[in-house]
């Protein structure tokens, strides 16, 4: 048998070159050799696998970043579809290429859809699978008590002398008693027997935090696209008195979301009352410049809820029907009455003047599509409070009205709003029209100062300058998920920080008795990842031990050496000169450590 032992034991012979060789039987073997169909379910699981990895979630965030892109690059038609097409026009040689891969569509495109499903989906494979598994660690006990605690970063033992009466299994309570104040989850070990010890281990809340921050970036991304989804937005000017009804037709501009269906629309209405500006009249370097809005509202959220009055002001949005009201723009609207040269009225109210320079330098365009036999068309600037130069040019001095001054040109002919093409309500197109009053003309520009009329050259009416009221621009927004998106990020921040403060640590402690009576205690700490603090956690341990035992510490506990005297170690006895170096120490240390390895108790533990 011996012969057979010895010819079991011989060395594999090492193949060669040749054995490779075309015609060899390994060469032939290996040719004949077919890998195992994958089959549809494996292709399946290994394609769910790639998905659900986090190297897949990272790129495809990045991906994500980088599909985005283009929305900054090319106008977007949910934005501004009249943008859209002019571009489309103005780039006849790409412009609808770019339309057929939706760069005009960016955030509701297909493609960009799909990179967010899919990191959506294998956010979900992380986190999921994670969580199960911490759960199920979080019920597990510690892990078992190492055989060599001296291998561990952080190592250190203790020696309770004989006289103070404390056998191994009180000491190894006592050790269980002070790891569990300081909040680890401590399991005992055969206590009642001659080698106890424990596990124990805390920092599970660094896997916590960690799955907080994937949950909440995959809740970031729900309502994110809850809020593209459901939303809208929506832009109006209020001018005094009137009053917005949220309806489709109240808007002067309206963006919907993807889904968006009228019926989200509660028909709340705010009533602009009366808007109020205060002007900087104490600073040199500022003065006129306007320092504090204030709009007076009057509110219901529905037709027959009671009115209720509320101050609009920037960054303080009223709240209404599960929208937010913004204040945005304000300035002038000088009220007018144009009658036709039939003597009819063919417009009468406020019209909005565009702020166009300092004080409250605004221009003004009219149009009177109603009016006969001629269309009218007036353009120029309002001036809340008007000084002229030398030169005859007129500029606005103070943004309070103090002389405002209306300064128009008139035209008549068509102005192309029969046809249904949209058009800028602050421009007017002069080029199909015939000017009838012009400071290059005869007839001269119109003036007009508050409470005065002016008649229109060749019959074609008149325009009276009424009055001036104020007009406030605002913003409509309805984002179902704003709010959930902003409390997922909090907590996708806190959940971070968590995991990055937090530490997963691991604390082992055996006891057992020596020959002589003396209590020998050796512990070791093992922390999961990088822990610059596992040094100082060791330190803190070994102090709480020492009090509890009322012993005097004073060496490292990084070093297997105990706390008392030289002569206390176990199986050594001091030298001639009385000093005992640490190595020696150590040796001995370890020599009864490894003495008692091989006992029935430690391999329990192992």
């Amino acid at each position: 048998m011996s012969e057979r032992v010895n010819d079991n034991k011989k060395p594999a012979p090492q193949k060669t070159a040749a054995d490779n060789a075309p015609g060899t039987p390994v060469a032939k073997a290996k040719a004949e050799a077919a890998l195992p169909a994958l089959g549809f379910k494996g292709m399946l699981r290994w394609a769910w696998t790639q998905l659900t990895s986090m190297r897949t979630a990272l790129f495809l965030l990045l991906l994500l970043a980088v599909a985005a892109v283009p929305g900054s690059l090319f106008p977007q038609r949910p934005a501004n579809p009249s943008i859209v097409t002019q571009y489309i026009k103005d780039h006849p040689e790409y412009g609808k290429i770019l339309d057929s891969l939706q760069l005009y569509d960016v955030y509701s495109s297909a493609w960009f859809s799909a990179i967010y499903i899919l990191l959506f989906i294998s956010l979900i494979g992380c986190v999921v699978p994670r969580a199960i598994a911490h759960y199920k660690a979080m019920r597990s006990q510690p892990p078992r008590t190492p055989a060599r605690l001296s291998r561990l970063p952080e190592y250190g033992t203790l020696v309770i002398p004989a006289d103070a009466g404390i056998p191994a299994s009180r000491a190894i309570k006592d050790a269980a008693a002070k790891l569990k104040k300081r909040g680890y989850r401590v399991d005992v070990r055969d206590d009642d027997g001659a080698r106890p010890s424990l596990g124990a281990e805390r920092g599970f809340l660094k896997e916590v935090g960690n799955l907080v921050f994937h949950t909440s970036l995959i809740g970031v991304l729900v309502s994110v696209a809850a809020g593209g989804l459901f939303g809208y937005s929506g832009q109006r000017i209020l001018v005094e008195g009137d009053t917005f009804v949220n309806t489709l037709v109240g808007y002067d501009q309206f963006t919907p979301g993807t889904n968006f269906q009228s019926s989200q629309l509660q028909p709340y209405s705010i009533q602009l009352d009366k808007f109020q500006i205060t002007f900087d009249r104490e600073s040199k370097g500022k003065f006129g410049q306007p320092i504090d809005f204030k709009a007076d509202v009057t509110t219901r959220e529905t037709p027959d809820a009671p009115a209720e009055k509320q101050v609009l002001k920037v960054n303080d949005p009223v709240s209404l029907g599960g929208t937010s009201i913004y204040l945005t723009g304000n300035g002038y609207a000088p009220v007018v009455t144009i009658r036709d040269g039939a003597g009819n009225v063919a417009m009468q109210g406020p019209v909005v003047a565009k702020l166009q320079g300092d004080n409250y330098y605004s221009s003004v365009v009219i149009k009177v599509p109603d009016a006969r036999p001629d269309q009218l068309g007036f353009a120029g600037f309002f001036l809340p409070t008007a000084f002229v130069t030398e030169e005859g040019v007129s500029f606005s001095g103070d943004p309070e009205l103090i002389n405002p001054q209306l300064t128009l040109n008139s035209y008549f002919g068509d102005l192309g709003l029969d046809a249904g093409s949209p058009q800028n309500v602050f421009e007017l197109d002069v080029k199909k029209l015939t000017p009838l009053n012009a400071r290059n003309l005869d007839a001269g520009g119109i003036t007009l100062a508050p409470g005065s009329t002016y008649t229109l050259p060749n019959g074609k009416g008149s325009i009276s300058f009424d009055g001036v009221k104020r007009y406030i621009g605002v913003d409509i927004h309805h984002n179902p998920g704003q709010l959930y998106a902003l409390i997922f990020a909090l907590l996708a921040v806190a959940g971070l920080v968590t995991s990055l403060y937090v530490n997963r640590r691991r604390v082992w402690v055996r006891t057992g008795t020596h020959p002589d009576g003396r209590t020998m205690v050796e512990y070791g700490l093992l922390a999961r990842g990088e822990d610059h603090r596992l040094a100082a956690e060791a330190e803190t341990i070994r102090g709480l031990l020492t009090d509890e035992w009322g012993l005097d510490s004073q060496a490292s506990p990084s070093g297997p050496v105990d706390n008392g005297p030289a002569d206390s170690v176990p199986g050594g006895s001091v030298p001639a000169d009385g000093v005992t170096s640490e190595a020696s120490t150590a040796s001995r240390t370890e020599d009864f450590i490894q003495s008692t390895a091989g006992s029935a108790e430690s391999k329990k533990d192992q």
